[in-house]
């Protein structure tokens, strides 16, 4: 396997994936995905469904969800010249500008057309590939609700850039969690896309259920850029923790936090003692987890922030093998694949 594993640098986090393994659409029913259960203390590995999810989540721990709810942020449109171009929104920024990714070359002062008489100006242009846009309709500039209330109709779902084909009718709620309610993500927290209906009630019958909101962002698929875990600045997220989660994570209930979200929102908590604002922290070995006890995630991408936080809980060894297991067993992989528990 490999040598000498480091967990400080981003070599360490790598493994081959067949192609084959990775998700293109969710299980279906959706509570019928894979479930790997590893459990920390007995150093077991079940395979099971996710429906069966209640059999191995501690009976005293408290869950948490993400109720962030994605956002249509991918628009495709054209210059004045003609060009096409394609935009995706990564987060709303202060006096109504957006930060965005846009493909397609643009300087300060392009103007950008899409359909419904949506424009967009560019007002900046950053080092790290985002670009900063103004949106008007007519000559209406318009703020994150009115933006939104246009991109229902004509945005589209930002499906992740390994997903190889357009977002279809059925995305509009495969990639939606149940519970989604606050506009502002451009990815979906996909560990909580495999609850049904039925399962979630279940859930909320048998344990205490609380919601944070953590705006996922573009950033969270860019892959580490330099082979020092430490120099990699981490992308900046909004969250804000409700009064009720609150006093829960000021007790010393254990916690299962339902995707590297949660994860995220909860240790900025626990470190910082901020309900709301940026969260950039970044979890791996040498940064481990304060407060929350059990993860629900899915399978992440090689060299990815998310797979070191998974090593933050399990460390860097039994990560890969935790994927190669999950290999073997032919899981799917990423946002629409199957999960793994860690208790």
């Amino acid at each position: 396997m490999h040598h000498k594993l480091d967990p400080l640098q981003v070599d360490s986090y790598d493994y081959e994936l067949p192609e084959s393994l990775i998700a293109s659409a969710p299980a279906n029913p959706k509570d019928s995905a894979k479930l790997l259960v590893y459990d920390r203390e007995k150093d077991t590995i079940t395979h099971t469904i996710f429906n069966q999810i209640t059999h191995f989540i501690p009976k005293n721990s408290a869950i948490v969800f993400n109720d962030t709810k994605v956002i249509k942020a991918r628009l495709y449109g054209h210059k004045e010249s003609g060009g096409k171009v394609e935009l995706l929104i990564n987060s709303p920024l202060p006096d109504n500008h957006f930060l965005v990714y846009i493909r397609g070359k643009v300087k300060v002062g392009t103007k950008l057309s899409f359909t419904k008489n949506l424009t967009a100006i560019v007002t900046a242009l950053h080092k790290d590939g985002t670009r900063v846009v103004l949106f008007y309709q007519e000559d209406m500039l318009l703020d994150f609700v009115a933006l939104n209330d246009i991109l229902e109709k004509i945005g589209h779902i930002p499906l992740p850039p390994y997903i190889k084909r357009e977002d279809n009718k059925e995305d509009q709620t495969d990639y939606q969690t149940l519970f989604a309610k606050n506009i502002g993500a451009v990815a979906a927290p996909t560990a909580s896309l495999h609850f049904t209906p039925p399962l979630l009630e279940r859930i909320q019958e048998e344990y205490h259920n609380t919601f944070i909101t953590l705006h996922v962002g573009a950033g969270t698929f860019k892959p580490v850029e330099h082979n020092e875990i430490n120099a990699h600045i981490m992308h900046k997220e909004f969250f804000e923790i409700p009064y009720d989660t609150k006093q829960l994570l000021e007790t010393n209930t254990p916690i299962l936090a339902v995707g590297t979200t949660v994860t995220r929102t909860v240790e900025y908590y626990a470190r910082h003692k901020i309900s709301s604002g940026e969260s950039d922290l970044f979890l791996h070995p040498h940064n481990k987890p304060q407060r929350v006890n059990h993860l629900l995630t899915n399978f992440h991408l090689p060299k990815s922030t998310l797979i070191m936080l998974v090593a933050s809980f399990v460390g860097l060894e039994k990560t890969l093998e935790l994927y190669q297991i999950a290999i073997e067993n032919k899981y799917q992989f990423y946002s629409y694949g199957d999960a793994m528990l860690i208790i």
